[in-house]
């Protein structure tokens, strides 16, 4: 692609290393910025730069926060005795749309996949095996994808709470196998969350 201007250039190159945007997307989106008034503009970078200098990941569950402690974790009327566990802030989104679930959440930060050189001390598993033997929670919800990331990742963990006095459940199978989380329809993942089942149910015939 020949560019006119390298300032032009340099602002394509940049968007077109976020994810899913290619050079014509990326030319697109930065033609229409020149359109737009400066201010505009303006007010895009200072959004993106408070947002990458100021976000926190909070110290409870890990999601992105404002504060030290999320919205959710600091809400009273969440059961602090049920935590779902998930890949990421898109699942937690995705999960909070359907409105059915009142308890907390534990972000992993990704799933274990040894190709990726993802290993289970590159996510937050040892704190959340450090949360369940504190005690004073009695489920833990598994609710990461149905890929083979995500239930290497399920199995792992469940071999790690096993010795605990809980229940360890996991989603029912309304998301298809190999599906994401947050591309589920809410409806689905909602009655997902409300029909989980027992882990150990989904090893038998491993």
């Amino acid at each position: 692609m020949d560019f006119s201007s390298k300032l032009l250039q340099n602002a394509v190159n940049e968007v077109a290393q976020l994810p899913g945007i290619g050079k014509r997307t990326a030319l697109r989106l930065v033609l229409h910025l020149l359109k737009q008034p400066k201010e505009q503009t303006q007010y895009l970078s200072k959004a993106l730069l408070e947002f990458r200098e100021e976000i926190k990941l909070c110290q409870n569950c890990h999601n992105i926060s404002d504060v030290e402690l999320c919205e959710i974790c600091s809400n009273s009327r969440r059961d602090p005795e049920v935590i779902c566990v998930v890949e990421d802030i898109r699942d937690v989104m995705a999960i909070e749309n359907t409105s059915q679930f009142k308890g907390l959440y534990h972000v992993l930060g990704g799933k274990i996949s040894p190709i990726e050189g993802i290993g289970p001390h590159n996510l937050t598993i040892d704190n959340l095996i450090e949360k369940v033997d504190k005690g004073g929670v009695k489920e833990i919800i598994l609710a990461l994808s149905s890929t083979m990331e995500g239930d290497t990742t399920n199995f792992y963990i469940y071999r790690q709470l096993q010795k605990y006095d809980l229940n360890l459940t996991t989603i029912a199978r309304g998301i298809s196998v190999g599906d994401e989380i947050e591309y589920a329809d809410e409806v689905t993942l909602g009655r997902s969350i409300i029909n989980r089942v027992p882990f150990a149910n989904s090893l038998k015939g491993l």
